[in-house]
């Protein structure tokens, strides 16, 4: 019976998952919501910087893990935190995006659209091949597909980054034999 207890108060890799897919949502809408008012170019070198906060948070997630369970993690189970976390922080700021391109800030769009032709122009894109860049991307840049694909890459993003990091934070069982 005791056994069976312990067993139910471990931590689970889909329970440390949530619980810090949770704080990423939050940190993701606020570092989105940042970049928005300083009118900063999230494409651009800072906005890198949500790369290295969902990677320190899937550090602390792996952290959790061990401490609130037997003390051990396999890479698999980096994977898998990764994995709950990245889909619970995508789901969570890729609904926040929809709602905040598609209702809040209808410019929103066409502010990247203008960043876009400039970037190509600064690059020496003639009208033609601009034209025919921005009828590609015109495609992915509704909120829909923004919704869409946030969360898609949000879930891949959270396993590579996941793996990469449990690649430096697993803590093998040295009772188990592989």
């Amino acid at each position: 019976m005791e056994d069976q207890n312990a067993q139910l108060e471990k931590v689970s890799t889909r329970s440390a998952g949530i619980r810090y897919g949770l704080m990423m949502a939050v940190l993701s809408i606020a570092f989105f919501m940042i970049m928005n008012v300083a009118d900063l170019d999230m494409q651009g070198p800072v906005g890198y910087l949500s790369w290295v906060i969902t990677a320190a948070m899937l550090f602390l997630a792996h952290k959790y893990y061990k401490d609130e369970g037997d003390g051990f993690m396999t890479i698999g189970q980096g994977v898998g935190i990764g994995f709950w976390a990245g889909m619970v922080s995508s789901v969570i700021s890729s609904i926040f995006t929809y709602v905040y391109v598609k209702f809040i800030d209808d410019g929103f769009l066409q502010a990247i659209k203008d960043k876009q032709i400039e970037s190509m122009q600064e690059r020496g894109m003639s009208d033609e091949q601009i034209d025919q860049a921005m009828q590609f991307a015109g495609a992915f840049s509704t909120p829909e597909a923004i919704l869409g694909f946030g969360i898609v890459f949000g879930i891949i993003g959270g396993v590579i980054i996941g793996l990469l990091v449990a690649l430096f934070t697993k803590k093998s069982n040295p009772d188990l034999v592989v």
